[in-house]
């Protein structure tokens, strides 16, 4: 599994590369998607986050996290997850807003560690095929981000 960590030079955050590409590892384990599968994970500021926010989904307002599937959607008559020619899964990215984070995990009263953590999780997730658009699907999403997050919260602080 490749997953290729980037922070923006302009933060003030103390982040182990390590640690984060752990945390989408495990995700993408725990789904069963198998070696040959590669994602981008990039901690961002609340600028960058808010100015992707807008452009790609309307949505002039800062948000926590956004998943940018690479797959295209995957038809009825498909299998998900059909090998791309190159036999590397290609995931996509997932932006975390740094500062976004760190708002709601004083808010939470957890580590930062701990909501970038959950944050992974869900844009993962939604790279996964992963909604939340309807009750169902986010009880679907909610359950299975808790379920990982449990098996992960050991070195969570």
């Amino acid at each position: 599994m490749e997953i290729n960590v980037l922070i923006d030079e302009d933060l003030e955050a103390n982040l182990e590369l390590s640690w984060l590409q752990s945390i989408a590892r495990q995700v993408l384990v725990a789904q069963g998607v198998g070696a040959e599968a590669e994602l981008g994970l990039v901690i961002a500021t609340q600028e960058r986050v808010q100015q992707l926010n807008k452009d790609y989904l309307g949505r002039d307002e800062p948000t926590d996290v956004l998943a940018f599937s690479a797959r295209e959607e995957v038809g009825a008559d498909l299998p998900p997850f059909v090998p791309p020619p190159d036999g590397v899964l290609h995931l996509g990215e997932v932006i975390i807003s740094y500062p976004q984070a760190a708002i709601q995990a004083e808010e939470r009263q957890h580590s930062i560690k701990k909501e970038l953590a959950i944050l992974i999780i869900h844009g993962v997730l939604h790279l996964l095929g992963y909604e939340h658009d309807k009750p169902e699907l986010r009880r679907q999403m909610q359950t299975k981000e808790a379920e990982i997050l449990s098996h992960i919260e050991g070195g969570l602080g």
